[in-house]
């Protein structure tokens, strides 16, 4: 190439000056005595500094000209894709996109449009011997006395999964169900999270035809350090150590199952059901493997945490995620959310305001292929799990209502004083919580939860501290937990009590507010008695609450509620009728929405009586119910699904794993259309279930044993084959971000 000066100077003289070159070359121009020759270097400078200022220029516009053009394509595509989906649709169609859109006023009518083609889940399928899977990663988790409260980890979601297990395995042809979550034997906890199985409950009430196996179980699996409690940001390394053994324990459960109800045939569970992110992911890899469908409960999600956290302006974006691990949540979030047929959801709001955020889900293009799959035109490859909202149920057999609280008495002839207080007279839990109390006869507003800072525990003290006319009708009573010493607790947690201890003494609040440092299972109902005795208020003013269980507890004993209006609280005070809700960043609307039930009493009466009367919409059997139907109904929209159990009618002998596994690999393979796979055709497996299932323990060891470049169940980062429709003899690999994981199916 010959020599160009004009190029050469433009590519590498102008490349290579910075402001420092263009500096020493000024000094140079200066010292320059004639002056024919500081006039050229004059020159040559203000080229060159024209040069680098253009090209400085140039490189910063192409590269915010790159971004736009990135999002411009990236928006463009979802609208095409939405559009093109969206002609197809009929009139009908459309408009009954639309009018999901809009609140439905007859509430039975809504239902039986989103169930017309679903039969509800009933006595008959009695004759079903379903095995079911939940999974609950973190916290501590047993049957009895739980200690809900002692951490961040451990709090409502414990007992939602410990009483939807129990619940679950009560209804009409379910056998099984196990609750996985992580085996802890360490000397920080009791001893009772170290056992390998907890009996929850023996299953069925009629108890007919019952086997050894039947009934509901907690099943810890050891992964991680086993004499170390972590925290559920901890865990994330440990997850496919997890999966491994859940693997184990599902197979040889299987197989035990199939010698009781199966006929000799290996019984796989009917459901897998992940609850948080963590479990999420663990759930995704195992119902990959398995060919059973997925079901997805966020309770808390990443990026609404996200949000949250930046919008407080307390810790940037890096510091959030190496405290919470919040990238990796999400990651584990959208993982979930792509191989899920159903998500629970407990209110519409997680459903558009939450879930909405994520690239899995979409809610405007969920509804348009909701209506194709309806109509039964093809959505080009596209899939979206469904989105259904059922609201966790709730045990009432503990809950005692005391209808002489309707009356006019007065509530000081319902309480014993602690003056010459007969120790029979009153629960344990009272006392101690009365001995913090001047006058323990005033109305009490209770709030209920462990001390993190998100529960907002200190904006309802400073809400209560700043009004006289509040302090002066009620006292406060603040549940928080269990302690033994604050400098042993979390830093959160304990910043948050510190705080609540020094408002306190800064408002003079010493008699008016309680605050025991311990409390146990049993004795939540009794403080619920306590502060309906006391005609007092229940309040829940955290700054985001995903649905918020303690609002049912309190409705079930006769209290009227104020929660905050973000999240699941604004569909429950809507369902009961029993309450105000308010903005939790707004500490005198707490105070006043507080104050104006406490001093109408007339106000008070309507919202107990409404709650009371509506309360059973949140029952367990309801929940477990709706449950079914719809993880039948999914199941029904895949042909490999249709024979689950052992008492389907039409169920092929031969056919257990044949569709699901295969001895060389654990992958899970479908056809696009959705048909049944033909292959292995010409190797098919033994026809003996104790063979294949010995086949596929093998094949885990051997994997185990491989370097983790070549395991894909060990790492979850193995090749996944799927069929494709074309005559070639021999499946396309596909490769997906974490290993068996199916391609999704069209609706």
């Amino acid at each position: 190439m010959n020599f160009n000066p004009s190029h050469y100077f433009v590519e590498e003289v102008v490349k290579g000056v910075d402001e420092s070159d263009l500096h020493r070359t000024w000094i140079k121009v200066v010292a320059t005595r004639n002056a024919r020759e500081r006039s050229t270097r004059l020159e040559n400078m203000c080229w060159r500094i024209w040069h680098l200022a253009r090209k400085k220029k140039q490189l910063e516009l192409e590269g915010i000209q790159r971004i736009s053009a990135r999002r411009k394509e990236q928006e463009q595509v979802r609208r095409e894709a939405t559009e093109d989906l969206a002609d197809d649709l009929s009139e009908g169609e459309k408009g009954d996109t639309l009018a999901e859109l809009v609140p439905v006023e007859a509430a039975k009518k809504k239902f039986q449009r989103n169930f017309s083609d679903l039969t509800v889940w009933s006595d008959d399928n009695n004759e079903k011997k379903l095995y079911i899977v939940l999974i609950s990663v973190h916290g501590l988790v047993r049957g009895e006395n739980m200690e809900l409260g002692r951490d961040s980890d451990t709090g409502g979601q414990v007992k939602y999964v410990v009483e939807l297990a129990r619940a679950m395995s009560m209804m009409p042809g379910v056998y099984r169900v196990d609750l996985f979550t992580r085996q802890v034997s360490s000397p920080d906890v009791d001893w009772s999270y170290g056992e390998p199985t907890e009996m929850l409950c023996s299953g069925s009430n009629d108890g007919e035809g019952m086997g050894e196996s039947a009934g509901a179980y907690i099943v810890r699996i050891p992964c991680g350090p086993r004499d170390k409690y972590l925290k559920k940001e901890a865990l994330w390394p440990y997850l496919q150590e997890f999966v491994d053994g859940a693997l184990a324990h599902i197979l040889n459960m299987s197989k035990a199952l199939g010698e009781q109800v199966g006929n000799g045939r290996p019984v796989l569970p009917y459901v897998i059901h992940g609850h948080y992110a963590d479990a999420g992911d663990v759930a995704a890899l195992l119902s990959g493997a398995l060919n059973v469908p997925m079901v997805l409960t966020g309770h808390s999600l990443g990026r609404n945490k996200l949000e949250q956290l930046l919008k407080q302006g307390r810790m940037s974006k890096e510091e959030i995620d190496s405290t919470y691990k919040i990238m990796r949540r999400i990651e584990g979030e959208e993982l979930a959310l792509d191989a899920s047929e159903l998500v629970i959801t407990s209110t519409r709001q997680e459903i558009d305001e939450q879930w909405g955020l994520y690239d899995g889900f979409d809610v405007k293009l969920e509804k348009v292929l909701r209506a194709r799959a309806r109509r039964g035109v093809s959505c080009h490859g596209r899939f979206m799990p469904r989105m259904v909202v059922i609201p966790p149920g709730m045990d009432f057999s503990n809950v005692v209502v005391h209808e002489d609280i309707d009356g006019d008495g007065d509530s000081k002839d319902d309480i014993v004083g602690l003056e010459g207080a007969s120790p029979k007279s009153m629960p344990p839990i009272w006392a101690e919580v009365m001995r913090f109390l001047t006058n323990p006869h005033k109305p009490m507003i209770l709030a209920l939860s462990r001390p993190d800072p998100k529960k907002n525990i200190t904006t309802l003290v400073k809400a209560f501290g700043e009004c006289p006319p509040l302090r002066e009708l009620a006292n406060l009573t603040l549940i928080m937990g269990n302690r033994d010493d604050i400098d042993d607790m979390s830093a959160g947690n304990a910043s948050v009590l510190t705080t609540v201890l020094k408002l306190i003494d800064k408002y003079d609040l010493y008699g008016s507010v309680a605050f025991p440092k311990h409390h146990n299972q049993a004795d939540v109902p009794e403080i619920y008695r306590l502060a309906a005795k006391m005609k007092g208020v229940f309040i829940n003013p955290a700054l985001v609450e995903p649905f918020g269980l303690t609002l049912i507890e309190a409705a079930a004993h006769g209290l009227p509620i104020v929660a905050t209006k973000n999240g699941g609280p604004v569909d429950i005070t809507t369902a009961l009728s029993n309450g105000l809700l308010v903005d939790p960043h707004d500490q005198n609307a707490i105070a006043q929405a507080l104050l104006k039930l406490v001093a109408d009493k007339n106000l008070w009466q309507e919202c107990r009586r409404n709650g009371l009367r509506n309360i059973h919409l949140y029952s367990w059997p309801e929940h477990c119910r709706t449950y079914l139907t719809r993880v039948a109904g999914c199941r029904l929209r895949n042909p490999r699904w249709l024979k689950d159990t052992p008492a389907d009618a039409g169920a092929d002998e031969e056919e257990f794993l044949e569709d699901s596994m295969d001895a060389q690999d654990l992958s899970l393979r479908l056809s696009i259309d959705g048909e049944k796979s033909s292959l292995n055709t010409n190797d098919p497996l033994s026809s003996d279930p104790q063979d294949q299932v010995q086949k596929i323990m093998n094949k885990i060891n051997q994997s185990s044993a491989l370097p983790p470049s070549m395991s894909s169940v060990a790492d979850g980062h193995g090749q996944h084959l799927e069929q494709v429709p074309t005559p070639a003899p021999a499946p396309a690999p596909v490769r997906h971000r974490r290993g068996l994981l199916p391609r999704r199916r069209p609706c």
